[in-house]
């Protein structure tokens, strides 16, 4: 796949995706430094990080409409949501002056005899709410949105503006009180599950319409109830059957279980279709132990949210050098953080040595193999510690994945961002001691705010992964193996082009990962490269064939620097720019390249990473 053009999304042409070109390490910068020349070509980035134009358009009729011109807003999957966020604000800006607090709009579905909807044929519930804040502290709401991946998608976002201009959604009024919600919107509790949780409301808005059309109402009720759903898939749905979105959330929920391997089409998805024996070998797991999120982050945001109100608010340990985002959500709520970049021997001698003098922790979180560094921490080391002083250890599984490894043994809640390899996003409790606690907590406080449509694209993306994981694994090695052996001449002397290569399979943690490796398990499709000067890293980077950009996990080999995440890219740079010392300091090479690889031809990757390294030995010949 050869380099885009800066600015366009990756895939080309590819409406909600969630990577942008970034082609060349002067890009990068210019992105980091926010340039004009740069930013004007983006026409989409990673969510977080970019703020979809379908969700910036509905934020701008939102506030021409119930605004005014010093305001904004931010665009949230339900009402619980967007009370955390004002309580956000309200934390960080705590002289708000009277009139510039933050308020809250949620946005329902109308009654609407147009399109032959009847108010009770269908219970209310918001399928969007809108959090608006006075405009000069943007600042404070992005943070919000990028931490905690609980913004709403583009998706959601370009269907709910529809029906808001077509009248379809409009503000809560108090006539659209839930009678048994004592004042709260109706969906302000909900809970997910095909069995025993299939009476819970979900969010989505699609759910409130698809169960309309079984309810016990009389026949003018239900016909009306079916032509609205009808008219919303036709109009707002881009021909996607929404009715499929409980089937496929339980497909993925089955397979992040483990216990669906093959390619099953949602038509023969039942609660008796019979079920593979579960690779996550955990006696009385089920799918019910997989809640979906609708963002990796939302998945760790609300694994941290719900362990605080399970077990009471305490200090919680950031062990290992970790994606960005999680090591900021531990210190920016709750009561703060103890961090060991290092993720070694001696700061799991440190940790013992506190705890034996009496300091208490919530709950250990840590990446399994680590982001961009790809080193392991010891696991069995940190289980044994855990039991011995009562915290609890979170495990995000995204780059090592559950084909390749298995840590639910050792890990009270498994995080993982689906978005990547898998194609979602999820939390998986296990059979701990804190079993009964976190899952009774989990039944009161857990929202399904995965939007419908996305939940479809997911499941169908989704299908292949078993195939998929092996051939990544193949390739990346063989890349591994080309970068490894890379050398130059000068003087009748033979150097070693590469300063590091950073695998699973080559760091000195790899006893931890073998320890947790399946049996068919490979090391992955991530690494990441270092050169001995800055020049060499530029000319490897922009000599790559590869998309590069933000994400990792894609189909197709993506370079990335330090600062974004995916494909390929110069992660440092775009994941720590301001803090690039910071970083250096657990070790992370500011000009550090990450790769995600895809799947290609074995032969032509390493063909595209030897021309790469032809351009680094040009460097060294000039």
């Amino acid at each position: 796949m050869l380099a885009q053009e800066v600015g366009q999304s990756i895939p080309a042409d590819t409406p909600h995706a969630v990577s942008v070109s970034l082609p060349t390490w002067k890009s990068c910068v210019g992105y980091e430094e926010g340039e004009e020349w740069i930013l004007k070509k983006m026409n989409n980035g990673y969510p977080r990080f970019f703020v979809d134009k379908c969700v910036t358009s509905f934020a701008a009729t939102l506030i021409e409409r119930h605004g005014t011109l010093d305001e904004w807003a931010i665009l949230l999957p339900s009402h619980a949501v967007a009370v955390r966020c004002t309580s956000f604000f309200q934390r960080h800006l705590a002289a708000l002056e009277p009139g510039q607090k933050t308020r809250i709009i949620d946005l329902l579905p109308r009654t609407n005899t147009q399109h032959g909807i009847d108010r009770g044929a269908m219970r209310v519930s918001p399928m969007l709410s809108a959090v608006i804040y006075p405009k000069r502290y943007s600042s404070v709401a992005k943070t919000f949105w990028q931490h905690t991946g609980e913004g709403v998608s583009s998706r959601r976002a370009e269907l709910c503006h529809r029906a808001f201009n077509d009248g379809f959604l409009a503000p809560r009024t108090n006539d659209d009180q839930d009678e048994n919600s004592q004042g709260h919107p109706a969906s302000q509790k909900s809970i997910k599950g095909p069995r025993r949780y299939q009476k819970a409301r979900a969010t989505d808005g699609t759910e409130e319409l698809e169960r309309a059309r079984s309810d016990p109402s009389p026949e003018e009720k239900r016909r009306n109830a079916n032509d609205s759903l009808q008219f919303v898939e036709e109009r707002y749905g881009r021909n996607l059957d929404l009715s499929r979105a409980s089937q496929a959330k339980m497909a993925i929920r089955r397979r992040i279980a483990g216990a669906l391997a093959a390619d099953v089409d949602l038509s023969q998805m039942t609660d008796t279709i019979q079920l593979e024996t579960g690779i996550r070998q955990i006696s009385g797991f089920s799918e019910d132990d997989v809640y979906l999120y609708p963002s990796g982050m939302s998945s760790i945001f609300n694994t941290h949210r719900i362990m605080m109100v399970s077990r009471g608010e305490m200090k919680s340990i950031c062990f290992g050098f970790p994606y960005i985002d999680t090591l900021k959500i531990l210190e920016k709520w709750g009561p703060g953080c103890l961090f060991y970049g290092d993720g070694s021997a001696e700061d799991l001698d440190d940790l013992e040595k506190r705890c034996e003098q009496g300091e208490r922790y919530l709950a250990l979180f840590c990446e399994f193999p680590g982001n961009p560094l790809l080193k392991c921490p010891d696991l069995d080391r940190i289980r044994t510690l855990a039991d011995r002083f009562d915290f609890a250890v979170v495990v995000d599984e995204t780059i090592g994945n559950f084909l390749n490894i298995h840590v639910m043994p050792h890990a009270d809640v498994v995080v993982s961002s689906l978005t990547k390899v898998f194609s979602g996003d999820s939390n998986v409790m296990g059979g701990s001691r804190y079993y009964n606690r976190l899952k009774k907590t989990m039944e009161l406080e857990y929202e399904d705010n995965y939007w419908a449509e996305d939940a479809l694209f997911m499941e169908r993306n989704s299908r292949d992964f078993v195939s998929r994981i092996a051939r990544i694994n193949l390739n990346a090695e063989a890349i591994c193996s080309t970068l490894k052996a890379s050398k130059y001449g000068e003087h009748n002397v033979t150097y070693l082009l590469m300063k590091d290569v950073y695998y699973p399979k080559y760091s000195s943690t790899r006893p931890f990962y073998d320890r947790h490796r399946s049996p068919t398990g490979g090391y992955g499709g991530l690494l990441s490269v270092t050169f001995k000067t800055r020049p060499e890293a530029i000319a490897f980077y922009d000599a790559l064939e590869t998309a590069k950009g933000p994400s990792l996990g894609t189909n197709f080999t993506l370079s990335t620097q330090r600062k974004l995440t995916g494909d390929s890219s110069p992660y440092t740079l775009l994941a720590h720019y301001t803090e690039l010392d910071w970083a250096a300091k657990y070790g992370v090479d500011p000009d550090l390249v990450r790769m995600s690889v895809g799947l290609e031809d074995t032969a032509e990757l390493c063909s595209m990473i030897g021309r790469a390294l032809t351009a680094v030995a040009s460097v060294n010949e000039a």
